[in-house]
């Protein structure tokens, strides 16, 4: 498929992470309910990690549910839980033909337990591909996170194990959820459809110095073409890290 944008194929984000937004006002616009916004976002999951696969992202983090979902109604909730065993049931096959690595990190404890199943297989029947990692946020929130790995860091050094001298930000980022994607543990570019600004508590430490993107096309119809244009802005994007490339730079 020819490139319009004239992407730098040697500039691909390392690792994007999306927060998957606007299935209910998709829906909603088509007189449809939530679920049938939820059915067509998980479509759009389908498409989109093939294509960023294609183009060489060697992480894909997608926030499918988040610990304040729960609040919502107990039939949405209900749906929610039971996409996961539809969507791996269907895709996991296109998976390993793709040679992608699913990973799920979150509260997994706290699923149903036929969610919990379908994401333990998912993660097992692809354990052996060494492509792309598919990494959703299954039950993730991340101040929860940030709270859980602070516990998990004084329970070493309770134990002595490490001492207060020791803590910096690799050992923070040892203590995350995002610890086994290392070394493309922290997104390079973060999207966000559906217009809304704001990071609804989505991977606070590790977006410190990600790249972010918005967008107003609704999850269900987020595209290829889409993609391609976040990456575009991202690779056109004079990323600093807090420094300076010159003595000339002024800002």
């Amino acid at each position: 498929m020819p490139d319009e944008l004239n992407l730098d194929f040697g500039r691909i984000p390392n690792h994007v992470a999306i927060i998957m937004d606007g299935n209910g006002r998709w829906a909603q616009q088509r007189h449809l309910p939530r679920a049938a916004g939820h059915k067509a976002g998980m479509n759009t999951v389908k498409t989109i990690t093939k294509v960023a696969s294609h183009l060489g992202v060697k992480v894909l983090t997608l926030y499918a549910f988040s610990t304040e979902n729960w609040k919502r109604s107990d039939s949405e909730v209900s749906y929610l839980m039971q996409l996961p065993v539809d969507f791996f049931d269907t895709f996991v096959p296109d998976l390993v033909k793709e040679n992608v690595r699913v990973n799920v990190m979150g509260y997994l404890d706290q699923l149903p337990d036929k969610t919990r199943r379908a994401v333990d297989q998912a993660m097992a029947d692809t354990a052996e591909s060494t492509g792309m990692v598919l990494n959703f946020a299954l039950n993730y929130g991340g101040q929860a996170e940030i709270v859980s790995a602070v516990q998990a860091i004084a329970a070493q050094v309770k134990s002595n194990q490490l001492s207060l001298t020791d803590i910096d930000t690799t050992t923070v980022d040892a203590a995350l959820m995002t610890a086994s994607l290392a070394p493309y543990n922290n997104p390079d570019l973060l999207i966000r459809t559906s217009g809304e600004e704001r990071i609804s508590n989505f991977l606070l430490w590790q977006i410190a110095y990600s790249e972010l993107d918005f967008t107003e096309r609704f999850w269900p119809d987020f595209t290829e073409a889409d993609l391609k244009l976040a990456i575009k802005h991202f690779q056109q994007r004079d990323r600093r890290f807090g420094g300076r490339k010159s003595t000339n730079d002024d800002d």
